[in-house]
């Protein structure tokens, strides 16, 4: 059973999302939160295996919320998803950069919100809406916005790079081992490897540093992330 958390100000968005997941098999709400402070206790609490997680709430603001789930070593294994009504919003970057593992839109078709909850709780990350990657090569490459590129080039093997520059690309590791001639096993062996030695908690944040660091040169190759 996957075991949800709901974090929304909005009472009406909150029930819209229970109705959806309480009838959807293997998924259960176990908790609702009005701000970020009651979702990272709820997190520490019910111990989820997935947070909604709105950007925009009174007291405690998504954004913060999210870097405490994800910073807590005893939260390990909460992932994140933040939901927003714009998907261009800085904010929706700002919460990848900070852990999230994903966004949503609130106006996602249900099919489409009870996958990507299903694929975060499997351990992988919700890079499916085409413009996850616009997002992130908007404020990855506006220089005001960037921060210090993450030296991946001093802590990763060549082969791990390049691994590294493929998942930025939203290839899956089946896809990565076809790319590099070698079974899926070790392309997965060097996506794990390469998240350790990056401290990233998913693929989603291998992303995030594979722009940062000039891995994947934004606008410079027509591959879009995929579900898969």
């Amino acid at each position: 059973m996957i075991r949800v958390v709901l974090a929304d100000d909005q009472s009406l968005v909150r029930a819209g999302f229970r109705m959806l997941l309480d009838s959807a098999d293997c998924i259960e709400v176990v908790g609702e939160a009005v701000n970020g402070g009651e979702a990272v206790a709820l997190a520490r609490d019910r111990r989820p295996h997935v947070v909604l997680m709105d950007i925009r709430m009174p007291e405690v603001d998504g954004l913060t919320a999210t870097r405490r789930i994800t910073s807590d070593q005893a939260l390990a294994d909460v992932r994140v998803v933040v939901l927003t009504t714009y998907a261009e919003d800085e904010n929706v970057f700002r919460a990848l950069r900070a852990g999230a593992s994903g966004f949503l839109v609130k106006d996602i078709e249900p099919v489409d919100l009870l996958r990507g909850i299903r694929l975060v709780a499997a351990g992988e990350a919700l890079l499916a809406p085409a413009v996850t990657r616009a997002v992130i090569e908007a404020f990855v490459a506006a220089p005001a916005r960037a921060e210090a590129a993450v030296p991946v080039r001093d802590v990763l093997t060549a082969r791990e790079r390049e691994v590294v520059r493929l998942v930025g690309l939203g290839l899956s590791n089946q896809e990565i081992a076809a790319k590099l001639v070698v079974s899926p096993h070790t392309a997965k062996t060097h996506v794990s490897r390469a998240m350790v030695k990056l401290g990233a908690r998913d693929r989603a944040q291998l992303v995030i540093f594979a722009y940062e660091s000039g891995l994947v040169v934004p606008g410079g190759d027509p591959a879009v992330p995929r579900w898969e």
